[in-house]
Parts: C-alpha cells; structure tokens; sequence
C-alpha cells in the first residue's frame, strides 16, 4: 500500500509534513464551567470541565493541592464499527490516566487545594489522533473554565512510514502499523509533558519525528491562543454594548 506518492501526496491529498484542518470553539457544553469542541481533520471531540467545587469523597482529598479527575468515552457512532463497548473498558481506562497526568502537569494545582476538577472528553467521530484532539480539547476547556494553568498544553501526534516522517496521522495511516510518536508539549517552555510510542526507531528517524510532533503542537497551541484572544474580544463588546 502506498503512503505517500511519487508526487509527494499523501492518501487524504496532504503533504508528509502537513497537519489535518483544525477547528476549535469554546463554550460547547451550557452547563459545564468550562467547554470546548475541537476537530482535527474528521476527528471531533468534545470536552467539558466542572470544578473547582468542593470534593466528592472526603477520603480523596488532598490538603495542598487539587485532586484532578478524568474520564474519556468514546461515543457508540464515531466509528464505523458498531459494536458497543463498555464503559470504562481498558483503552479508554488507560487514555483517561494518559489525558489526566498530561492536564495535571500544566495546572496550577496548588492554588486550589482541597477541591476537585473533573475533566469530560467525549470523542463523536474518530478518524485518527484521538489522545491529541482530546488533549487540545481539554486545554480550550481548561482555559475556559479560568482555571489558572502553566501555559497551555498541546498534543499532536507524528509517525514512520515507508521511510518518510508523516505529521499528524489518520486512522489509515495510523492503523497501517508503522512506528508512530504521541507527543504533548508546554509550548512555552518545551517541557515535554506526553510521550507514547509504540515501536522502535533509529534515534536519528525518531529526533525527526519528534520535531515533526513538536512543531505541530506549536503550530495547535498558535491556533488555540488565536482561539481563545477572539472569544475574549467577543466577551469584551458583549460588555460594552
């Protein structure tokens, strides 16, 4: 199967080194503190942010800083496959730990101690790159929610294919088994806040890919603050008029 053609295309008509379409909107859940509807290409998620409240289970609570929880579903039609999973099923078990340690490292938990967060993600179509679309989702949630954070964080993910570096891959592509890099960043500062990787590389191959991730998480996190600047503007003349 063929990746990328001698033209230098890839199947969806993107070059190597080119990201899907993103599309972010805040605000998507009415009842929420804080949400957000972010899409990469046909991937669509949905995040909502309830907190900072008062904690559910005393037991839980952490006298120096905030207790954040996660959870992560996938919706029954954003696949082809119409098999119904059941909630809290390994995968979105192990994503929900992934997206919980990713947030917590660019929230200022400390200046919230003794409360909870409860981040929601939903994915509604899947087509590829669902870790990072929740991620980017969660950050416009966050921020949404003033929720006081480090800087943002941003996801986005690269991969291997027929010797060529590919940048934010879809499901074709991610489904075709190559070596393929999950990276989340504080765009700020780089620190690395995610790394999943699922195959070896050469370490010359894998510094490509990585600054192929890397500089897709910038390029997301330069949309988000877009983004978010416009939605504050929005807010401003409402308070003008």
């Amino acid at each position: 199967m063929e990746f990328v053609t001698p033209e230098g295309f890839r199947v969806d008509g993107r070059r190597p080194m080119e990201m899907r379409q993103i599309r972010g909107e805040l605000g998507a859940v009415a009842k929420a503190d804080g949400s957000a509807f972010f899409e990469m290409g046909n991937t669509k998620v949905i995040a909502a942010v309830y907190g900072p409240r008062e904690v559910d289970n005393r037991s839980q609570q952490i006298s120096d800083k905030a207790l954040v929880r996660c959870e992560y579903t996938m919706a029954n039609f954003s696949t082809g496959d119409r098999v119904r999973k059941p909630k809290g099923d390994r995968r979105s078990t192990e994503i929900s730990l992934v997206i919980r340690q990713t947030m917590e490292a660019c929230i200022l938990t400390h200046l919230m101690p003794r409360s909870q967060i409860d981040i929601f993600v939903q994915v509604l179509q899947a087509d590829g790159g669902t870790r990072s679309a929740c991620i980017n989702a969660a950050t416009l949630a966050l921020a949404d929610a003033g929720i006081p954070m480090h800087d943002l964080v941003t996801s986005c993910s690269a991969g291997y294919l027929h010797n060529t570096p590919l940048l934010d891959l879809n499901y074709f592509e991610d489904s075709a088994g190559g070596p393929d890099v999950t990276l989340g960043i504080l765009p700020k500062s780089d620190k690395v806040t995610l790394l999943q990787m699922d195959a070896k590389l050469p370490i010359d191959v894998f510094e490509n890919v990585m600054q192929l991730a890397i500089e897709g998480c910038k390029a997301i996190a330069n949309y988000i603050r877009e983004v978010l600047l416009e939605n504050t503007k929005k807010l401003e003349h409402r308070r003008g008029q």
